[in-house]
């Protein structure tokens, strides 16, 4: 059952799917062979019997459970990659706020200090004081997008 390339490897986070052997086998610990021979090591019997073994993001295993369980592996492989998407942009998007309202970078944040720094942009900011509505637009949806995100209403 060990001789071929009889298993397949799969790590959804980087969207590797291959198939491979088991290589060097030591008193029941076993390795797979090259290019994944750093995987190891693990109890080949354990392999065997649940058809399947997690390293990390790795998992190797057999044919049949790949059929068996690949649709949701793939479907929990890219709504984990969404949402490390989603996560970066939201950083992304959140420290662009922070630097419109002149807010820290990093740390956490309440409404109150939302609402100071923009209170206090928004007095030379606002049109009626000789700023633009353009910039005074920009503050406010800082300002409402950081609030929403403190699951505050604005």
């Amino acid at each position: 059952m060990t001789a071929a390339a009889d298993w397949v490897i799969w790590n959804g986070s980087m969207g590797i799917l291959d198939m491979v052997a088991i290589g060097r086998v030591d008193g029941g610990e076993a390795f797979l062979a090259e290019p994944y021979d750093v995987v190891g090591p693990f109890r080949l019997d354990e392999l065997e019997a649940q058809g399947r073994i997690a390293f990390g993001e790795c998992l190797v295993m057999s044919r049949q459970r790949w059929q068996e369980d690949q649709t949701g592996l793939r479907m929990a492989a890219r709504e984990k990659r969404r949402a490390q998407l989603m996560h970066a942009t939201f950083a992304d998007s959140e420290s662009e706020h922070r630097g419109t309202l002149d807010l820290p970078e990093e740390g956490i944040l309440d409404a109150a200090q939302i609402n100071a720094a923009f209170r206090r942009l928004a007095k030379t900011a606002h049109p009626d004081a000789g700023g633009s509505s353009t910039h005074y637009h920009r503050i406010s949806e800082a300002r409402d997008t950081l609030l929403e995100r403190l699951g505050m209403a604005v």
